[in-house]
This record gives C-alpha cells, structure tokens and sequence, in this order.
C-alpha cells in the first residue's frame, strides 16, 4: 500500500506540475484550435472530393481532427513530457542518485508521466474538443459507456507513449546526446500515429504497416474506439500487446543502465 501511494503521489505531483503553467497551457489551447480549424477545413474540401475516404464520413473525419488535437499533448506525440529531463539527467549523472533510490525508475517517470496526461487531458485537450464539437458536425457518441471505452484506450495510448519515450531517454546511457533519437522519434510519431491524417487514409502496404506500428496506438486506436469503427477489446489487446512489450524492453534497457552506472561508479 506504502508503494501504491508513494506512485499516486508521484502521479499528483505530475499533475500539480503542469498545472502551473496557466499561460503556457493557454496558449497550447488557442494553438491546438487553430490548427483544428486549419485541418478541419483541408479535411472538409478532401472529403467533399473523396467521401468516405478512409471509411470515414464527413462528420467521422472532422471528428478525427479534434478529438487528435484534443489528444495530442496527451499522448505527447512531439514529445514534451518527462524525456527531456531524463536525459539531461542522464548527461549530467545526476541519474546515479535516481538508480540508487528505493523506488523503481520507470514506475516513477510513469506514474509522473500520467499525472501530465490527466492535466493535458482535462486543461488543453476538452477546449479545443468542445470548440469544434460547437462549430461543426461532428459524429461524437451519446452513450457514456462508449466514452469509457475511449478513456481506457486513451489510457493504454499514453503507456505506450510514455513506454516509446523511456526508451529513447534511456538510449542517452550510450549516446552523447539523446537529440537525435528525439527528433526521429518525433517524426516517427507525426507521421505514424495519425496525428496529421487518419492511417486508415494510407494506401496497401504502407497503411499495414503504419497500422501495425505502435505510435498508432497513440491517436488511431483511441479515435476508432469512439467513433466505433474499430472493435475495442481488440483494440485494447493490440495496445496492451505493444505496453507490454516496450515496458519490458525499457525494463530490460534500465537493467543494463544500471550495470553500466555501477560499473563507472565502482
């Protein structure tokens, strides 16, 4: 129970965290709208010349561009979560003292890491969401057990964000800098999660293949659950699949981390 706390309260710091950021998220908010209108839009006069492009309708696809600004800093598909300072930390070698705590180092960046979902989740994503549900037809569900659905693979999108991240932080162990790896991974997310066109879109191979990657789990998965084209218990099982997986792998990467730091340190 002493553990369980002790990361509840690493989650509620997260959020605090963020929290005082007022003007930041304010600004993150107006962005986030824009840039929906600007999508909304190019999507309109696409769909007008392609109806059903994806298997999508007009009101599905606008649907598709703000619930994914809604969703964007929750998943924190370009980043600006946690990763940063893990490195940094890592650069400098303050991360010897994280290792040597008595709490578990990717728990606690994941448990902070969740804490900044919930905030962005409730202070830059419902805005932009209700602003365009407000000016434009969107296909949004009525039934609150459908809404549930969305937040538990809005949930299992965020652990495989924060798992892709822990990653490439910890990548810095055996690089000079992590900066590199951050901005492929970041392309990659752009590119990959639907962030700037539904992976539905993608044509033949290319669209199993982006489908198949994790960061579609990010935007993708969590949108079709809501939108009720994509079958949730499925949906989830793929999500926890790549969880599960990419925890393990940082798992295992901490191991080595730590043999390394241990090593240099003795």
């Amino acid at each position: 129970m002493g553990t369980a706390r002790l990361y509840a309260s690493v989650a509620a710091g997260g959020f605090r965290r963020y929290a005082t950021y007022r003007v930041a998220t304010a600004a993150g908010v107006f962005t986030n709208t824009v840039f929906g209108l600007i999508l909304a839009y190019l999507f309109i006069a696409l769909w007008d010349t392609r109806p059903r492009l994806g298997g999508y309708d007009q009101a599905q696809a606008l649907s598709y561009v703000w619930l994914s600004q809604a969703l964007l800093m929750v998943v924190a598909v370009m980043g600006g979560g946690f990763e940063d300072e893990l490195i940094e930390r890592i650069r400098t070698g303050d991360i010897a003292i994280d290792l040597y705590r008595p709490a578990d180092l990717q728990l606690w960046w994941l448990a902070q890491d969740m804490g900044r979902a919930l905030f962005h989740l409730l202070g830059r994503g419902m805005v932009p969401l209700a602003f365009g549900a407000l000016f434009f037809d969107l296909a949004l569900p009525a039934d609150p057990l459908t809404w549930l659905a969305f937040l538990v693979a809005v949930t299992l999108g965020v652990v495989v964000g924060f798992s892709i991240r822990f990653l490439v932080a910890l990548s810095a162990f055996w690089l000079l800098d992590g900066a590199g790896v951050s901005q492929l991974t970041m392309i990659a997310g752009v590119f990959c999660s639907g962030m700037l066109l539904p992976l539905n879109v993608f044509p033949g191979t290319l669209g199993e293949v982006v489908r198949a990657l994790p960061w579609s789990s990010l935007i993708q998965a969590p949108v079709d659950v809501l939108l009720g084209t994509a079958d949730p218990l499925g949906t989830y099982a793929f999500q926890a699949a790549w969880a599960l997986a990419l925890l393990t792998a940082g798992r295992l990467l901490q191991s080595a981390a730590t043999r390394r730091v241990v090593v240099q340190g003795g």
